[in-house]
């Protein structure tokens, strides 16, 4: 049961983590500084494997339009992807991945849209970067430093996702919930070393829990995803601004599955995460703005 009875003794066991201090950066060239709070990333998919049917946009025009009416209702960037993490899905080449995203890039961030791209590739990566993209929603391990300096040369920034594969495609099974952020932290500390090094100055962590696709929609799924968020403010002993996905269980809400993703908002903003990717961006909003009235 999610209530004060647990997560005061959560809160005051991990005091250190919840008051350290992490850093803040600034996306000049599109007019966007990110501070010690809770902001949004608007989900915009290319891919016709997306289980979020509503934000799969098929032609170039809707995928601009969605892009555009997601940085009204207050997403402070839009994340594109080109290749869905579901089980089912087809995988996705480097080259079609560039092609299908490139366009939409160059357009959204020729209009002062901070666009961010979901790739494990890092061709992908660097080409979008080249296109205008502002941060790569990085979804595997890259140990190529050649890909890091070209995020820190174009002023750009990472998010990088907790994996315990090779990247969020990978049939590789979760460690136990009570050894996970062991796992974690070791990962973290090992590419923020590698990203710091080649000169990037603009980052997040992301547990990942977004992957926890080998446990089917239902009770497993949805108490692991939740403790993922509640636990998530942990990492802000590393330093960085904490990035989590929010959830939307189709067992627990059915027809009403599209507010889900503001309960998960909710509990985020309480965990201090500090960038949520949402497919909800006008009903997830609401709830962020709440922080300038407590």
């Amino acid at each position: 049961m999610i209530s004060a009875d647990r997560l005061l003794p959560l809160w005051l066991k991990y005091r250190d983590a919840l008051d350290a201090p992490i850093r803040t950066f600034e996306f000049p060239k599109f007019g966007r500084r990110f501070e010690d709070r809770t902001y949004q990333m608007g989900v915009l998919n290319l891919s016709a494997d997306s289980s979020y049917r509503e934000t799969v946009c098929h032609t170039f025009e809707a995928a601009l339009y969605r892009g555009r009416r997601m940085t009204l209702e207050g997403a402070a960037m839009v994340d594109i992807g080109a290749e869905s993490t579901g089980e089912a899905a087809d995988l996705v080449a480097a080259e079609r991945q560039i092609d299908r995203m490139r366009p939409v890039v160059r357009a959204l961030a020729e209009e002062g849209i901070l666009v961010s791209v979901e790739t494990y590739y890092p061709e992908v990566g660097i080409a979008l970067l080249e296109a205008g993209a502002g941060v790569v929603n990085l979804t595997g391990r890259v140990d190529d430093r050649a890909f890091f300096e070209a995020v820190a040369s174009h002023q750009a920034g990472v998010v990088m996702c907790y994996t315990p594969g090779e990247n969020a495609r990978s049939k590789d099974t979760l460690p136990p919930v009570t050894e996970i952020f062991d796992h974690q932290l070791a990962f973290f500390r090992e590419r923020i070393a590698l990203a710091t090094d080649a000169g990037v100055e603009r980052l997040w962590v992301d547990p990942g829990f977004g992957f926890a696709l080998h446990l089917p929609d239902g009770p497993d799924r949805i108490r692991y995803q939740t403790d993922s968020i509640l636990q998530s403010f942990r990492l802000r002993e590393l330093g960085w601004p904490v990035t989590v996905q929010l959830t939307g269980a189709v067992y627990l809400f059915r027809d009403e599955v599209r507010v889900a993703q503001t309960s998960a908002a909710t509990l985020a903003v309480m965990s201090k995460a500090n960038l949520v990717r949402s497919h909800e961006v006008p009903r997830v909003q609401p709830v962020l703005n709440l922080q300038d009235y407590a």
